[in-house]
């Protein structure tokens, strides 16, 4: 459904934006979403808290310092992993 229709914004576009961890002023600035006459505000923000509530983003923090990871076999062994390692160290 067109949401905004002096930017064509969709509900699905809006979403989309929201559950990347985006809040309404960032998906306003980005879309331009209730910038013209702002008759649709009011339900871009009830689409971004409804998408904010049902798909919550997790913030990581990490106090301590950065831990290495072990890769599975399948990843280091693949040609692509090799072929970026190589290119990388170039």
């Amino acid at each position: 459904m067109i949401v905004c229709v002096c930017r064509r914004v969709s509900d699905r576009e809006i979403a989309r934006h929201v559950r990347a961890g985006m809040t309404f002023d960032e998906v306003q600035f980005e879309l331009g979403v209730a910038t013209q006459c702002g008759q649709c505000e009011g339900c871009a923000r009830d689409i971004v808290a409804q998408c904010s509530a049902s798909h919550p983003v997790a913030a990581l923090h990490c106090e301590s310092a950065p831990r290495a990871i072990q890769l599975a076999n399948s990843i280091k062994e693949s040609k692509a992993w090799n072929s970026s390692r190589h290119s990388a160290a170039a």
